[in-house]
């Protein structure tokens, strides 16, 4: 009969080689070797051949797939993120097209919660082009404009915490049409996450510009006569369907601590560039000089850097005021530039950075170098903080300079918008 291991290697045999009748896979031990060649060359040695052979091929096809499957996935993956990262190069040029490339490569689907989605995460997006994409009158748009919104939580915020959280997750474009339609679904949004604070949406709307031109003008450094507490009540009387608001409504603080100008206007410049920092070798216990990815943001005569497009602090704010610029040679990294204190070379830039632990604490840089990913954004960069430090001083250059300074808002179409609102409100009322 043999032994149980026998009658097993012989049925798997068997299953190997159906053509072959099954028998022991093992020389015996007890062969010399003239008849263990007699064996070899007899049936018993050709069926351990063929059991052997097959169970090799057997393994050999399945770890090969198994390698072709792995191999196929990463290929997919790569291919999936190289397309991904064209779409959004694509539609930071382009929004429309963008999304269009994005959809025929299944990256998206094409509905107006998908699209929404993927601008709110906002990875790699331009913020402008975002703002201009909500703002289209299309009807898709439209409705994406609404899916955005609601991915917004406005519940139990007050009026300036929702907005800054709105505005924020992009730029704000520059036609007064497009704002009209992304501020009407916002004043839409806030009354619905917040029954009974205002008596119309048209209150939420007017309110809510009120409020931007307010933080307009207590941050722009072009308008001298900051308004007051009592001033602004006074501008708002009446919005409330003919009635005043609560003052507790109205008392909005005149300086906060925050510059949000930069939140709710066009930056003069934004976009991913590689800074040069300290960080911590866990190895050895010292600092170490490593590139780190950020996203930079020129407003206000300030560079602000964070570590995501979607972060609401900055990771580290540079004022400019005192500082140059210039172009250096890095062994590293192309197309660096830094920025360093203009008569004193290794004097600290007065500047600030959030910790981990969320400690805003001064900076200790000498000067600050940073990388652009091409030549021609280098340049551009360059440029645009030269703007900056022209307007810090006391004599700028004339106005056939190259570089000319730039006021923080050139026009301000808000006024004009909500005169155009409360007319409106006030004409319905009418009727």
């Amino acid at each position: 009969m043999g032994t149980v291991s026998e009658l097993c290697a012989s049925s798997f045999q068997a299953f190997l080689c159906p053509s072959v009748r099954p028998a022991a896979a093992t020389v015996p031990d007890d062969l010399s070797p003239e008849e263990e060649r007699s064996w070899k060359a007899s049936g018993a040695g050709k069926r351990s051949y063929c059991t052997t052979y097959r169970l090799k091929d057997e393994i050999a096809e399945v770890t090969n797939e198994i390698e072709s499957l792995g191999q196929s996935e990463e290929r997919k993956s790569m291919q999936r993120n190289k397309q991904m990262a064209m779409g959004r190069k694509k539609f930071n040029m382009d929004p429309k097209k963008g999304i269009r490339f994005l959809i025929d490569s299944s990256l998206l689907k094409n509905t107006s919660d998908d699209i929404a989605q993927f601008l709110y995460k906002g990875e790699g997006l331009n913020k402008t082009a975002i703002g201009d994409y909500l703002g289209e009158r299309d009807d898709f748009n439209i409705e994406v404009l609404h899916a955005f919104l609601e991915l917004h939580e406005f519940s139990d915020l007050n009026l300036v915490q929702a907005l800054r959280q709105f505005l924020w997750s992009f730029r704000l474009p520059g036609e007064a049409q497009k704002i009209d339609r992304m501020m009407e679904a916002f004043a839409l949004r806030y009354c619905r996450c917040n029954p009974g604070v205002f008596q119309s949406t048209d209150t939420c709307y007017v309110l809510s510009f009120a409020v931007i031109m307010l933080n307009t003008s207590l941050h722009n450094p072009n308008v001298k006569d900051k308004p007051s507490v009592q001033r602004f009540t006074a501008m708002n009387r009446g919005i409330n369907d003919g009635g005043d608001l609560p003052e507790e409504l109205l008392r909005i603080p005149e300086d906060d601590g925050n510059d949000l100008t930069h939140t709710f206007f066009n930056p003069d410049r934004e976009g991913w560039l590689l800074k040069l920092e300290l960080t911590c070798n866990l190895s050895s216990g010292g600092r170490v000089k490593t590139w780190k990815r950020r996203w930079f943001i020129l407003t206000d005569n300030c560079l602000y850097y964070f570590e995501y497009t979607t972060d609401k602090e900055p990771r580290g704010i540079i004022p400019l005021e005192n500082l140059s610029i210039r172009e250096v040679d890095d062994s590293k990294k192309p197309n660096c530039f830094e920025l360093f204190v203009s008569d004193h070379r290794d004097q600290v830039i007065k500047a600030c950075k959030t910790e981990a632990d969320g400690r805003v604490v001064e900076g200790n840089h000498t000067f600050y170098r940073i990388s652009a990913p091409t030549a021609e954004e280098k340049d551009e960069w360059i440029n645009s903080i030269n703007g900056s430090l022209y307007c810090l001083v006391s004599n700028p250059p004339s106005s056939s300079s190259s570089s000319s300074c730039r006021a923080a808002i050139s026009k301000d179409p808000f006024y004009e918008m909500l005169a155009a609102r409360k007319k409106k409100v006030s004409s319905l009322k009418g009727l």
